[in-house]
């Protein structure tokens, strides 16, 4: 089968429909990965869908090539990634969901668990070398059936938190696939919801899901200032991340959520490590060591925070593209819905929840940045960064991933996206004139590797 290269990404599958997702290529996909599950002993497959126009002919197309293989599908149809997440954990362990996340409506993808763990890297590989030569197995013994995850997924995340005040909030779901469930549970937890957005409608019409770009967060920071709402909530097109924004239309971003989560999740689970990646603030790391948790920077990209969390035992981990991972008290998927609860069961302790957000631990940054690159050559730069970089001390170099130089006073990092050709840049300082020397020190460093080096600011 000829297949676009470009659609293999390091934790997913995603390309633009019709031209490289499509049809057949999603009957393949469901061919290849029912053969290796069947071979793992996984006789079961979830599949579910989010809101985009393409959703209901991809997915049944996949599982079609599900079927052929002979894999029983429980088919839980229009679902928010973490309810396909849910479902292959607690009926199955594992699952498809046809989703194209944060990109553009005309984009469409497949996000794979097998076997209880998110599929990234070589496995993703394997599946497309299967597609490629035709070599799955067609068997008999494949069926269908539908499955309703939302009364029960509800009733979990209802049935475990508890709010210590009612709250009025700002629920903002960009026409994405959470309007249909996430309003619903906020206001069995104890919400009054103010809705924006909640009709599930894959032309994205109001704007675009995707809550890490300010400019999608306009309408809930109007709402929360014509309203009396405490606090706005905003998600993302599939419901995997979560944005949150004060009553004074101040964005708390996801390294700070973690500040908060970390030192809730630690009063229950003392000396747990906590892991974040690269991306996140300076001031996250002393947060969780003074709450009594054991900080750890990892990669970024929520298949490897999550099989690490699985390798150490972590009761949370966080990414500050907005995938918070909740061990403690949950199963260890991001779900933008579920930490959405967790935030407003800790806020509700105080009668002053923006008071809580505004006291975490901050400083100046830039947002992430990035710098278009030939296919192949983010990586490469990457390599001449790591060998050329010399500051003095007291600057501590990171190469986990990509370039990371922190200095007492702030951090900039230089990495190469795993999922499109860009370097991904972000710095931070903790004041404007920290930030402003760091910035400056780190573009001259990669100036000197690419002297053309453009940069656009840049989403999750």
């Amino acid at each position: 089968m000829q297949l676009s290269p470009t659609i293999f990404k390091a934790y997913d599958i995603r390309g633009v429909v019709p031209s490289t997702v499509n049809e057949a290529m999603a009957e393949a996909l469901g061919r290849a990965f029912g053969t290796v599950a069947l071979r793992e002993g996984q006789k079961v497959v979830a599949v579910g869908r989010d809101g985009r126009l393409s959703g209901p002919a991809l997915s049944a197309a996949l599982i079609q090539g599900l079927v052929s293989v002979g894999v029983e599908v429980i088919d839980i149809g229009k679902a928010t990634t973490p309810m396909l997440y849910f479902a292959a954990t607690t009926l199955c362990a594992s699952g498809i969901q046809v989703t194209g996340s944060h990109n553009p409506k005309d984009y469409n993808g497949f996000k794979m668990v097998m076997d209880g763990r998110a599929i990234y890297g070589d496995e993703i590989q394997t599946l497309r070398q299967i597609m490629e030569n035709d070599s799955w197995v067609l068997q008999d013994g494949g069926s269908v059936r539908h499955v309703d995850v939302l009364p029960a997924y509800s009733a979990r995340i209802v049935g475990g938190i508890t709010l210590s005040r009612p709250m009025k909030i700002v629920v903002d779901s960009g026409n994405g696939i959470a309007g249909a469930s996430a309003p619903g549970i906020l206001r069995a937890i104890g919400c009054e919801v103010t809705e924006l957005h909640s009709e599930v409608d894959g032309n994205f019409p109001n704007h675009h899901p995707d809550p890490s770009k300010p400019e999608n967060l306009r309408d809930v920071v109007a709402a929360l200032k014509a309203g009396d709402a405490e606090i706005g909530l905003a998600f993302d097109g599939d419901g995997d991340r979560l944005g949150i924004v004060t009553k004074e239309g101040n964005t708390i971003y996801p390294d700070r959520q973690m500040m908060l989560f970390a030192r809730d999740v630690l009063k229950r689970a003392p000396g747990g490590t906590v892991i974040f990646d690269v991306k996140c603030s300076q001031r996250l790391a002393p947060t969780i060591a003074e709450a009594g948790g054991v900080p750890m920077m990892f990669k970024t990209g929520h298949s490897l925070i999550k099989a690490k969390m699985k390798e150490i035992g972590s009761p949370l981990g966080g990414e500050m593209s907005g995938h918070i991972f909740f061990k403690e008290r949950w199963y260890g998927f991001d779900d933008g819905t579920y930490a959405g609860c967790r935030l407003l069961e800790i806020l509700s302790q105080s009668p002053d929840a923006n008071a809580v957000l505004n006291a975490l631990p901050t400083s100046f940054s830039t947002p992430e940045l990035n710098v278009k690159c030939a296919e192949g050559e983010p990586h490469r730069l990457v390599d001449q960064l790591v060998a050329k970089v010399n500051f003095p001390a007291p600057a501590t170099v990171n190469t986990i991933d990509g370039l990371r130089v922190d200095w007492p006073d702030g951090f900039g990092l230089i990495r190469g996206s795993n999922t499109t050709p860009v370097l991904v840049l972000r710095f931070e300082g903790h004041t404007p004139e920290a930030l402003a020397r760091i910035e400056a020190d780190m573009l001259a460093l990669l100036r000197s590797v690419k002297p053309d080096a453009q940069f656009d600011t840049a989403a999750h």
